[in-house]
This record gives structure tokens, sequence and C-alpha cells, in this order.
């Protein structure tokens, strides 16, 4: 048991003296190597978790609690992290921030870069939420069990019949127990090294008419800097993550939803593209028009700019 953390040393401290890149590439391995066995360890303390919490009448919290284990986790092995910040905008009285990830129950929407959204996920969605995942993952030890067990809904993308069924019974889940859902759009990770996002699938969002509740996306700023998997490349920081207010569904039917999918996309491109230039790195995509954000703010931002 002892090997693999010790190997993981062996490559940070080899990483100290190698030429440029070999320590690139060294660094890189002992993150993905931490960041696995740091979820596998988390997916087993959440398989009892998820029974405890079951028996007791809390199965709600199952995903929370691995959440936060895993945040705390990564933030020790290997010194990275997500915030969440306030974008400063409002929409029909409704602020994002703490205030929108309170609202319950609601589905959340957020763009999807690479396999540390995971991490980001810990650090981010509040009680009572769970995660959609495809099919095949159930099967995976320790993470499909604890997946299983804590109200994942898994979609078979290859089965419109099942994946249609599986959103049926997540819609009932939400009126019934007030649980939160969080599905990435994307479908997909980008991969992205500038802020852009793929083109959304309509399922989170037929979701959310279905059951009626709003969505509530979550915009993670563009992260090549700490991770960059196309070039092998990881260093330690912190991430910002800006929530948006609730887009609300009530009275809206099937047709609406294409309306809704470019709302929300729209919205969330223009908090990514925004959060590319607070965080320093605007890879010369140019600063949207801040509609919506408080005047005092919109102008601090684009001095940060």
């Amino acid at each position: 048991m002892a090997g693999p953390p010790l190997f993981i040393l062996f490559l940070r401290l080899i990483s100290l003296v190698l030429p440029r890149k070999l320590a690139q590439l060294t660094s890189f391995a002992a993150f993905f190597l931490t960041g696995m066995i740091t979820m596998m360890l988390c997916a087993l303390y959440g398989v009892f978790a998820s029974i405890l919490l079951r028996a007791v009448g809390y199965g709600g919290l199952s995903q929370w609690t691995v959440a936060r284990a895993f945040k705390w986790s990564m933030w020790l092995f290997t010194g990275v992290t997500f915030r969440v910040t306030e974008s400063g905008k409002i929409e029909g009285g409704r602020r994002g921030g703490e205030e929108a990830l309170l609202t319950r129950p609601v589905v959340f929407v957020g763009n999807h870069q690479t396999e540390m959204d995971v991490l980001m996920l810990g650090c981010t969605f509040p009680k009572y939420t769970s995660v959609t995942a495809k099919k095949s993952l159930k099967f995976v030890p320790f993470l499909g069990w604890f997946m299983a067990l804590s109200k994942t809904v898994f979609i078979d993308r290859a089965n419109r019949a099942t994946a249609r069924a599986a959103f049926d019974s997540a819609a009932q889940t939400m009126r019934t127990q007030r649980q939160n859902v969080f599905i990435f759009p994307e479908g997909t990770r980008s991969y992205a090294e500038e802020p852009r996002l793929l083109p959304f699938k309509k399922g989170a969002f037929h979701l959310a008419v279905q059951a009626q509740v709003p969505i509530v996306p979550i915009v993670t700023a563009n992260y090549a800097h700490v991770l960059n998997v196309k070039r092998k490349a990881f260093h330690p920081g912190t991430i910002d993550v800006s929530v948006l207010p609730a887009i609300p569904t009530k009275g809206l039917a099937a047709a609406d939803v294409d309306g809704l999918v470019k709302k929300t996309q729209d919205a969330m491109l223009e908090e990514l593209i925004r959060l590319s230039h607070v965080s320093g790195a605007g890879n010369g995509v140019p600063l949207p028009r801040a509609s919506g954000v408080e005047k005092d703010e919109q102008g601090e931002l684009r001095r940060r700019g």
C-alpha cells in the first residue's frame, strides 16, 4: 500500500532536478496518479458513508460529504482547489453566488473542461445534489458502487428509451425529495486552452422543464494554466467558479427548450470570457458587454481585465 505514495513522492522530488520538459511530464504524472488514488479512496469512503446515511434517512447527503472529502484531500495533496466567486449579475431580482447554490431543487449545469472537473464538483455543489454519469461507470469498483448508492442518475447514451426513463425518474425525485441534479450539457470534455464552450445537448433542459425547476448555470474559469492535458502540464493553483442567477422554467414546455438552451449557453459563454479577464488570462478574447452586472462592479471587472 505504501508503493504508490512513495512512487508519487519520487516523481515530485526528481521533477525538481530534471530538465524543464521532463520535469513538466513527471509533475503531470504525479498529479494524475495522486488524483486517481485520492478519488478511489474517497469513493471507498463514499460506499460506507452512503450506506450509513441511507440507513438514517439522509441518503441525499452522500455525494456532498464525499465531494467535500475529495476537495480537502486534493487541496492537501496537490495544492489545487476551486473557489466560488460572485458574478455581480442580477436577473429578475435573483442573485448568483451562494444565494443561487442554496436554491432547491434545481438543475445545475456547468462547462466541462477536463477530468479535474470532478474536483470542481467537490468544491462547489451543495447538499442534496447528485450528478449524472454514463452507465458504464456503474460497474467501476468503488466509484461505481458509491455512485449507485448515492442517487447518481446513470444515462445510457446509446439507448434513447432508457435515457428518457432515467430522466423521468430523476424529475420525480427532484419534485418529491427536493434533490438537485448536476449535468455537464456539453456532454464531453473540451480540453480547451481558451474560454469556449462546445454545443449543448438538451437533456438537462428537458429535465428542468419536466420537473418545473430552475436552471442554475455554474461557470468555471478556463484553467489551462493550471492543468493542460494536451501539453501534459500541471501547476498548483486556485480556480474561480462563478454561479449565475437561477433561470426559471415555471410554465415552460418542451417547445421552449431550444430558447432555454440558447439563453443559458449565451450567459455562460459571456461569463466564461469575463472570468478569463478577471483571472488575468484573457487569451485575446474581447471582454463581453457585461449586461446585468451592477455598474460599480462592471467598472471594477473591466479595470481588472
